[in-house]
């Protein structure tokens, strides 16, 4: 067993990435590899890349680097968004052996024969258009959460947005197939779980590999919150045009599902919302997040938002600032706009200039901060359930409740991806929130 071929992955992106990593190192573990931590020396590098923002782009290169640096002998594979997008491009990089697009990564051991250097990178990438079948995975990244991929691509055409020419149509995985690979990962100890998808209330579309589809996004929570063994369901991120009443009602009487919600936004503006093509108005927006606080007054808001798009003026920034400002949400997630290659954004007019974009995101991150502080202040005194994590940061454990509040307590190991009754007590320097147990203790903390 001594000469088992060593392999390590570095992953770029999303929570969808994530999970897709972790599929594709069980397949080489399948095939006898043995899977080691990327700042170790490997006989192999697997690089999933991103294609979302400009950063990830660079950051490819130095990864591509560092593990030259570990092995100058080692071979190093590259899949994921970028390399479905730019596979000449990431091929021409130094040390690249391997480029594999959005229909190859999945049989990425098919590839792989004696792992000696190419002397130039070797792609194989499809045309988007035959990235029509599913492949389901999910990441048990640490103990206590895993994310769980339900659905793949996008139908929609946002003009500012690269993934339906990296990650083609939407499609859904199975719902039995999706519930196969919960009650796996429960049967792991694991205490939540994060639906992931590029787009998942559209899940249900394609389930059959083509449009016909017998599930919507609806049924699947219904049959996930009866899963045996999972305490807790998040849902990541969904579009406020797929996210229905009847959805909210059931997460507020669900078994399972917690009161957290990421819906993206990405502008106050109705006019610049039409113009990145997006499929509903702001009033669409307030009408979901008055839903949610009407049947879950607790329940957390998280929210994405894109500063500096193609004709955004002060006028329509102040909008989404105004408009978010009023809103009762709980955080932001900001995107300063960056050009992305073949998308409709990229050759609109009225360009906003880099230092206008990086002072309306500072305003914009500004705002979140002020709005996760008053959606903490409005959770003190109120009791919550708590699951701990497993590092050790500084003497101090950390935990979230169901509705998403970051607490700390004194370092215990026991406590360790269990799950407690707590109350919130105050607020911490840092931010965070602290606690007090109020269960009984069947141990001294």
């Amino acid at each position: 067993m001594e000469n088992r071929k060593k392999v390590a992955f570095y992953t770029l992106g999303c929570k969808l990435n994530f999970s897709e990593t972790s599929t594709i190192a069980r397949n080489f573990q399948d095939e006898g590899f043995e899977r080691v931590d990327f700042e170790e020396v490997a006989d192999m590098y697997v690089i999933n890349t991103c294609s979302v923002t400009e950063n990830a782009d660079k950051q490819f290169k130095q990864i591509v680097k560092k593990a030259m640096k570990l092995n100058d002998k080692a071979f190093v594979a590259t899949v994921g968004c970028y390399a479905q997008l730019k596979p000449e491009e990431l091929a021409a990089v130094d040390g690249v052996d391997l480029v594999l697009g959005a229909t190859e990564k999945f049989k990425i051991t098919d590839y792989i024969n004696d792992l000696t250097k190419n002397n130039f990178g070797e792609v194989h990438s499809c045309e988007i258009e035959e990235a029509d079948f599913y492949v389901g995975s999910y990441s048990i990244g640490d103990r206590t959460r895993a994310f769980l991929k339900v659905q793949d691509g996008c139908d929609y055409k946002c003009t500012y947005c690269t993934i339906p020419l990296a990650r083609g149509i939407s499609r859904s995985d199975a719902l039995e197939n999706v519930l196969k690979n919960a009650y796996e990962i429960s049967q792991q100890g694991i205490k939540e779980i994060v639906l992931t998808g590029v787009n998942i209330g559209d899940y249900g579309k394609g389930e059959f590999g083509n449009k016909k589809h017998e599930h919507t996004f609806l049924d699947l929570v219904k049959a996930l919150d009866e899963v045996e063994g999972i305490e807790r369901l998040r849902i990541s991120s969904i579009e406020p045009n797929l996210l229905k009443n009847e959805t909210i009602e059931f997460v507020s009487k669900s078994r399972t599902f917690v009161p957290h919600f990421h819906i993206p936004l990405q502008s106050g503006s109705n006019e610049i919302l039409g113009k990145m093509k997006r499929r509903y108005q702001r009033e669409v927006y307030v009408d979901r997040v008055n839903k949610i606080r009407e049947v879950m007054p607790n329940a957390c808001i998280g929210v994405d938002v894109i500063v500096g798009f193609p004709g955004e003026t002060d006028e329509h920034f102040l909008e989404t600032y105004n408009f978010l400002n009023e809103l009762d949400i709980s955080y932001l997630h900001v995107f300063t706009y960056s050009e992305r290659d073949n998308t409709e954004a990229a050759t609109m007019e009225n360009v906003v200039p880099m230092n206008v974009r990086s002072k309306r995101s500072k305003m914009l991150r500004g705002l979140s901060v002020k709005k996760r502080r008053a959606f903490y202040e409005s959770q003190i005194g109120t009791n919550h359930t708590v699951l701990f994590e497993g590092e050790n940061k500084e003497g101090y454990i950390h935990g979230f409740t169901e509705n998403y509040v970051k607490v700390k307590t004194p370092w215990n190991p026991e406590l360790v991806n269990t799950l407690h009754e707590i109350n919130l007590t105050r607020i911490d320097e840092d931010g965070s929130v602290r606690m007090e147990f109020t269960e009984i203790m069947n141990y001294e903390l």
